[in-house]
């Protein structure tokens, strides 16, 4: 697997436009990543002027339920 940063770094290369919450969500979908990595790598990614401070748990709440793979029975 490869590491948030890398994928992150990835996206961001490939979308120099995004802003860095964007190329963030991108690069963490659908990988079935714990908060506690989300948090922390979402702290030193993401620039703090992408986002209010007041809403940053909602962010990262619904980062946190893009994380989440569909089971093989499941669309």
């Amino acid at each position: 697997m490869k590491s948030i940063k890398s994928r992150f770094n990835k996206v961001r290369e490939k979308n120099p436009y995004w802003s860095t919450y964007v190329c963030f969500f991108v690069a963490t979908k659908g990988q079935g990543l714990k908060k506690q990595s989300i948090s922390r790598w979402f702290n030193k990614l993401v620039d703090k002027d992408d986002y209010s401070s007041d809403i940053k748990k909602a962010i990262i709440s619904d980062i946190l339920r893009a994380q989440k793979v569909p089971e093989d029975n499941q669309k």
